[in-house]
């Protein structure tokens, strides 16, 4: 598979509905996209790094630089004989993972259509159909919360995720849980805490919780194995959790029961199967988070949550819930039962809507093999 030319642009797609976490209010996103041109084959991936520097050190315009100056030329001009061995020829550039994994998602997916293949047969996947769950933000009141959750509820999805943080917590789950007793239900709080509020994060025990997602810091899993052994419910790690070995050190250490894995947190696909075989090496589930993504990024997601040990509902959830219009076709839809099917198209076995994409682009470049830096 020879890298002819990648290029990069940035779209424009606002969301159906603000989505709040403890880090702010998102309205729309600026996303980045990827094109792999290999060999009269397009491979297409999405960055899931956001438009500030909150979530992670990375966002948009450090990882449109990244990709063009650095990790770009890399590939280009490269035979590969697979998608994987993308990440050696990056490794150079420190850090950067969700550029990186831009980068080599994308040849993951021209190598499944060379191969005429579906993609998640292509990474090992085995599930032919995914449980779903859904991430709730923090919303203007706790009654629109509510009315959030049983619409949710009422669509099927397997697990309801709703972000906390102090001030947002205690209250909202006691109403939860009075008016459904027995829902799959989780929070995640996005490093709103410190272990000096462990009181505080005791009462979270009462309600039940699948997980209680990154309560600490988020370069963390010292003190989060410390608020580990202080609590009856499972501390999941998002995060924290950067590579395979940061999965290793953190099972290792009793810092969680859980892991969620984003692709692009980690550097890609790679680095993804890596941090899923140690996990279920020591029995610890993982599950698929979400970063807003488009279709592209999302169709990605449901071929990594084919993986064996992707054991709980994700956050794939289905495109409506975020997009007016999304950019493939046909848009990912959840069942009634909360589940979402995987087909034997090759690729993600969905359509890239390149029309729509033009609409949406405010900037792109492409750059080929040979070209100067």
């Amino acid at each position: 598979m020879k890298v002819e030319a990648i290029t990069l642009r940035e779209i424009q797609m606002p969301l159906v509905h603000f989505f709040e976490t403890s880090f702010g209010r998102t309205y729309s996103r600026n996303i980045l996209l990827l094109t792999a041109h290999c060999e009269g084959v397009n491979g297409w991936a999405e960055c899931v790094a956001g438009e500030d520097p909150f979530y992670s050190a990375e966002w948009t315009d450090t990882a449109w630089p990244t990709i063009l100056r650095y990790l770009g030329p890399a590939v280009l001009g490269k035979t590969l004989p697979a998608a994987r061995d993308a990440a050696a020829l990056m490794a150079r550039v420190r850090g950067h993972r969700m550029a990186k994994s831009t980068v080599e998602n994308a040849l993951w997916d021209a190598e499944a259509k060379q191969k005429q293949q579906p993609l998640w047969r292509l990474l090992g996947g085995t599930r032919r159909e995914i449980p779903c769950g859904v991430s709730i933000g923090i919303q203007d009141s706790i009654e629109q919360l509510l009315q959030k959750i049983e619409t949710e509820l009422a669509a099927g999805y397997r697990r309801i995720k709703v972000k906390v943080k102090p001030g947002w917590d205690i209250n909202v789950l006691e109403r939860i849980r009075s008016r459904w007793s027995d829902i799959v239900l989780s929070c995640d709080a996005n490093s709103a805490y410190t272990l000096d509020e462990v009181e505080h994060l005791r009462k979270f025990d009462q309600f039940n919780l699948l997980m209680i997602e990154q309560p600490l810091w988020n370069d963390d899993y010292y003190f989060h194995a410390r608020l580990q052994r202080e609590l009856r419910t499972a501390i999941c790690l998002d995060e924290s959790i950067r590579s395979a070995r940061d999965a290793a050190a953190a099972i290792d250490t009793g810092a969680c029961r859980i892991i969620n894995v984003k692709v692009g947190r980690v550097g890609g696909f790679t680095e993804a199967k890596k941090v899923h075989d140690a996990c279920q090496a020591q029995n610890i589930p993982v599950w698929c988070g979400g970063m807003l993504e488009s279709g592209i990024g999302r169709a990605q997601n449901i071929a990594l949550s084919t993986l064996e040990n992707f054991r709980l509902p994700g956050d794939v959830s289905a495109s409506k819930r975020y997009w007016k219009e999304d950019i493939i076709d046909p848009e990912v839809e959840v069942s009634s039962q909360g589940t979402i099917a995987v087909d034997e198209q090759p690729g993600t076995g969905y359509r890239v809507r390149e029309d729509l994409i033009e609409k949406l682009t405010v900037r792109k470049q492409t750059i080929r093999a040979g070209q100067a830096k």
